[in-house]
């Protein structure tokens, strides 16, 4: 796709939202009867935008009511954690959510003080409450759009393993939710918002303090400080804003806060490489400013907004691709955590770097693959089958250094710290240790590449069979994998994969965008990754017309 020319420049007005504008639409009413204004639960809960009538208060309610609904039907009766992150819709989809939860009852857990909350401060919570329970089990709501740009708004339900819902669980809520907006919310309770406030059934939780307190069982700061390592953060404007100014302090860290802003137009960001603000801490566009205070620091780092993604700059090389950052955070971790169970997996994506597959078979380490998704993670994590999961967008999880269950969602946070413990290890900042990595395991060379696809071509190649493909070569190699299932639990992976002895590539739909994705990676060079990439937008632009 075409880099748009401001694309890492500072962002003109002309970009940012009217924030009052933004939040009348969302009081307006969508039409089920139209696809795209219903209730879509997606890889990582429903999102959209009001002005596009997809997130607007009535889906919130609809929502809210279908989750008290799938609690009572699943006998969950323990509290709801509740949360949100600093976009601006988040607010009021927050409020529209507790009204429904107050007026069924359900026994709400709010943040102290209306304080962000960040998604893996909620799956901890929600962790540690059910650890060791036969009975009133926790669930929670995250209201967060991810890193999506300000105009957005999202909502995800984390079941009682803390982590995000599987497919069965969103489809249940979904489907639910659906029907209430059919029927013009007939069914759904709610009551007035200072009523929902003041409920007896409602009440405040410390998200921080909990999250603070416990991090020390993630991340060895005794290593950190001792090491004086020098950090960096950038928060992106994000939930987690006013977390590190606590870590720093209770774990007396060099660590700077570079920007403590909160502004729901995020004016303060670079635009991304379309010209739109997102706040996504893996792109060297959104990310210009802390890439350009590198060499202030030893490392720094930045998470999205509801921080459970990260993004790591070293002084070496700037900020690091996430497949790089990922690859020495598991090798390092399997190799300094012997508290670890012995059989725990390193888990990934299917389109994640292959690298990680050679450092598991060094390790010997079971290699747990598994479609783009974190939710196919969260339970291998709770009872401690994986030791390490993430995805290739900059998305991870760990277990504690004793072996227990963290958290059971991505943590932007505890990565992006664990940088620092690399660092104060290795004596080598992360962009070194990569290359030390590489010059013992190979060098993979990695590129993605988009092409048209109407509704019906991605609905096709989501249901691609790897058998409909023939293909016995590729890029002068002989296929040895052809998948269209995850080899870890058997789940289609939406799409296809096809390995070669020194590379592979997988394609997918978008599930927001008229166009598929290829992912290519080579272990040899940059040409062989280009004659693999060509011929494997050739097999599936035939594919496609063929179906």
């Amino acid at each position: 796709m075409p880099i748009h020319p401001l694309a890492g420049q500072p962002a003109p007005a002309s970009v940012l939202i009217d924030v009052d504008t933004l939040l009348a639409a969302y009081e307006n009413v969508p039409d089920p009867s139209v696809p795209e204004q219903r209730v879509s639960f997606g890889t990582s809960g429903h999102r959209g935008n009001p002005f596009a009538l997809s997130f607007n208060a009535a889906h919130l309610h609809a929502i809210a009511q279908a989750v008290c609904d799938y609690r009572a039907a699943h006998g969950i009766d323990g509290p709801l954690y509740i949360g949100g992150d600093t976009h601006a819709l988040s607010r009021p989809a927050y409020d529209s959510a507790l009204e429904v939860l107050a007026a069924n009852g359900v026994a709400v857990l709010a943040s102290l003080d209306d304080e962000f909350v960040p998604t893996p401060a909620l799956s901890l919570a929600i962790v540690m409450h059910n650890r060791g329970r036969s009975s009133g089990f926790a669930d929670g709501i995250v209201i967060t759009p991810s890193h999506n740009p300000p105009d957005n708004g999202g909502i995800k339900y984390n079941p009682t393993h803390g982590g995000p819902a599987d497919t069965d669980v969103t489809r249940w809520i979904e489907q639910r939710a659906n029907g209430y907006l059919q029927n013009k919310l007939a069914g759904v309770k709610r009551v007035p918002l200072a009523q929902a406030r003041s409920a007896p059934t409602t009440r405040p939780f410390d998200f921080l303090s909990l999250y603070v307190t416990e991090l020390e069982h993630a991340v060895d700061f005794d290593a950190i400080r001792a090491a004086g390592i020098k950090m960096g953060v950038d928060p992106l404007g994000g939930a987690g804003v006013h977390y590190w100014p606590r870590i720093a302090e209770r774990y007396r860290l060099k660590l700077d806060v570079v920007n403590a802003a909160v502004d729901p137009r995020f004016a303060f960001l670079t635009l991304d490489w379309d010209g739109k603000i997102r706040m996504d801490p893996s792109s060297s566009y959104a990310m210009q400013r802390l890439i350009g205070m590198k060499d202030r620091y030893d490392v720094s780092f930045a998470c999205d907004t509801d921080h459970d993604r990260h993004g790591v700059v070293a002084p070496s090389v700037g900020l690091m691709p996430s497949n790089h950052y990922l690859s020495i955070l598991a090798y390092t971790l399997f190799t300094t955590r012997p508290q670890w169970p012995k059989e725990a997996a390193l888990a990934k994506t299917v389109v994640s770097t292959a690298l990680l597959d050679r450092i598991a078979a060094k390790l010997c380490r079971p290699l747990y693959e598994a479609p783009v998704g974190f939710k196919w993670f969260a339970q291998g994590l709770l009872d401690g089958k994986l030791g390490f999961a993430c995805e290739e967008s900059a998305g991870a999880s760990v277990l504690r250094r004793d072996g227990g269950t963290w958290t059971t969602d991505k943590d932007g946070i505890v990565p992006a710290l664990l940088s620092a413990e690399l660092m104060a290890r290795s004596g080598r900042d992360p962009g070194e240790m990569y290359r030390a990595l590489t010059h013992e395991l190979g060098e993979p060379h990695s590129h993605r590449v988009e092409g048209a696809a109407n509704a019906a071509q991605r609905k096709a190649l989501g249901a691609l069979k790897a058998s409909e493909l023939k293909l016995d070569s590729l890029a002068g190699e002989k296929v040895i994998a052809s998948l269209d299932r995850a080899p870890g639990n058997g789940a289609p992976i939406g799409g296809i994969r096809v390995s070669v002895p020194s590379g592979w590539f997988a394609a997918r739909p978008s599930g927001t965008e008229d166009i598929y994705k290829i992912y290519g990676e080579s272990f040899r060079d940059e040409a062989h990754l280009h004659a693999l990439l060509s011929k494997a937008q050739r097999v599936v632009d035939a594919a496609l017309r063929e179906r």
